[in-house]
């Protein structure tokens, strides 16, 4: 594997390259195109074969955006996007970089969705590294020669089986896995070689895609039991031994998949899951916000949490965590959050449910004192008459489950009702926000899963805050980085939430908008990666820095894109 050795420089940084002539254009990351310059063409065999006029990286980023720009649909940019990713790295970055905002929902919610859908059939170039039940026994063998740098210290890795709200997409997750590394880099300014995609391909039960001839991946329906663990356990190793301090992102596990997976390795590798973690972060800090804007503390709200999934979870994990700070617990503790799943209220007495959903259930005493029969227990306006809940978080996937009933029953009893459809992509959206503000007559605060468009309400244009993982898993993953943690400790998620919720801005809070602009991701992102690594300290699973090493720690590491100086490498 090749090393990236790039010499940082207050006059601009350089990198040594041993690359020549074609070899040099086609290899992505190092790829300028017309960026080269004269100087460079001469170094390195380049004459003749690009235009004679050499063009900034502005300038590129420039025509690059008019090119994009004729694109007929968001699909379509997302492959113009991906296209430019596979010739001219750092010029993706610096497009991403600089439209952010317009271009986060092409890359990533909710473009990213159709993308995993058609992989196969929109393929163009591999990216990232598969592996598959094939692989067994061999799997360091294959991180070590298979990607493109050494020194890789972040994965986001995905067995395709529960993406977005689409569920079992095969190999077409490994989209997911790319789209997520990007955000970290444009967002943390991890350097794109330290950053690698994997896809846990190990089958898919869509029958679908495998009756499909363009179909790309492992064209067998998807490992189970002791086989699959024994898989994920090797490859967890061969990546530690191939790049040692490697932090892992998992993305898009099932539920029952997600969750052990997570404890399996959370005291073994430095480790997160993002559809439970980082979503649990993103609505606490949704939640702390709104609480900034109507003046009153967490602790003093009743939470109901539509949806028991992993999502579910670890939110209702993030506000227990929430609450404790600020000494709510015991029965108190227990009575702030309820959930429902498809069956409805999670109780004692239920019956069978999955083993994660012990953790949430609330006990009979407390649902019988809310005086619902049972068949209302499953009805959300009777569960919400009767509890009254102050905050509704959608996690269900479940599209208009907030309807005008469920709204106006939240009203009933709550002067400013915080609602969050936090399920994505948009198609799956548990509400539009529109509706909400016209069925609440504009009292409602808002923070959605998906983009949404300004509300026009009474004259006035309303930004939605997007409460999207985005302001959480490139911050996390940056602190855990530079830290050097062991492992990422539950306070560690918390620290980064709190941070988030922080960096609302008192305009925000005045314009009742529950997340900052996407526009703010880098900003955003070291405020959260300096709280996850300050914590990490405290929490003794720090490796590489001290609490007043921090600050110059994050001004060196994080990287933007801009080409760096290349000067000849002899030392092939």
């Amino acid at each position: 594997m090749r090393k990236f050795d790039l010499i940082r420089k207050e006059s601009g940084d350089q990198l040594r390259v041993s690359r020549r002539g074609p070899s040099l254009l086609r290899f992505p990351l190092l790829n300028k195109g017309t960026g080269f310059t004269a100087e460079e063409r001469e170094r390195f065999g380049l004459g003749g074969l690009l235009p004679s006029q050499h063009n900034s990286i502005e300038t590129q980023a420039t025509r690059i955006y008019h090119s994009i720009g004729h694109e007929g649909d968001d699909f379509g940019k997302h492959i113009s996007l991906a296209a430019l990713q596979d010739r001219n790295e750092h010029l993706f970055y610096k497009v991403l970089h600089d439209h952010l905002e317009e271009y986060m929902p092409i890359v990533y919610t909710p473009t990213v969705g159709k993308a995993t859908q058609n992989f196969s059939k929109a393929f163009r170039r591999a990216r990232g590294i598969w592996i598959t039940p094939d692989c067994k026994g061999r799997i360091a063998e294959i991180l070590r020669r298979g990607a493109p740098f050494s020194g890789v210290e972040l994965m986001v890795v995905t067995d395709n089986e529960s993406i977005l709200g689409i569920g079992d997409q095969g190999a077409g997750g490994m989209a997911i896995s790319i789209g997520k590394l990007s955000l970290y880099i444009v967002g943390a300014g991890i350097h794109p070689s330290k950053t690698l995609p994997i896809s846990l391909d190990v089958g898919t039960n869509n029958h679908e895609l495998l009756d499909d001839p363009l179909y790309l991946g492992w064209p067998h329906e998807r490992l189970r039991g002791e086989e699959y663990v024994s898989l994920v356990d090797e490859f967890v190793e061969a990546a530690k031994e191939v790049f040692p301090g490697v932090v892992i992102q998992w993305e898009d596990f099932r539920k029952d998949n997600a969750l052990a997976m997570l404890d399996r390795f959370r005291d073994t590798v430095t480790s997160f899951n993002d559809d439970i973690q980082g979503t649990g972060a993103v609505a606490l800090a949704s939640v702390l916000a709104a609480c900034r804007v109507i003046d009153e503390p967490l602790k003093d709200q009743r939470i109901l949490i539509y949806g028991a999934g992993a999502a579910g979870l670890g939110i209702a994990r993030q506000l227990r965590e929430g609450l404790g700070r600020q000494g709510v617990t015991g029965d108190a503790l227990l009575k702030s959050i309820l959930l429902m799943d498809s069956r409805g209220m999670l109780t004692e007495s239920r019956g069978p449910m999955d083993s994660y959903k012990k953790e949430l259930v609330w006990p009979d005493t407390f649902a019988d004192a809310l005086e619902l029969p049972e068949a209302a227990r499953s009805h959300l306006p009777s569960v919400i008459d009767a509890y009254k809940p102050t905050v509704l978080i959608g996690a269900s996937g479940r599209a208009n489950a907030f309807d005008k009933a469920v709204v106006s029953a939240m009203c009933m009893h709550c002067k400013n009702p915080i609602i969050l459809p936090l399920s994505n992509p948009t198609s799956s959206s548990e509400a539009t926000p529109m509706d909400l503000y016209e069925w609440s007559n504009g009292s409602v605060l808002i923070a959605t899963g998906s983009p949404y468009p300004d509300v026009r309400w009474k004259g006035k244009a309303i930004r939605i805050g997007q409460a999207n993982n985005v302001f959480i898993f490139p911050g996390l993953g940056l602190g855990a980085i530079i830290s050097g943690a062991s492992k990422v400790t539950d306070s560690m998620i918390s620290a980064a939430a709190m941070a988030l919720a922080e960096c609302l801005s008192d305009a925000n809070i005045q314009e009742r908008v529950l997340m900052p602009r996407v526009s703010r991701l880098w900003e955003v992102s070291g405020q959260v990666g300096m709280a996850v690594a300050r914590q990490a300290i405290k929490d003794g699973v720090a490796t590489k820095l001290t609490l007043d090493q921090v600050d110059e720690a994050f001004k060196q590491y994080r990287w933007e894109p801009a080409y760096p100086e290349f000067i000849p490498d002899t030392d092939k």
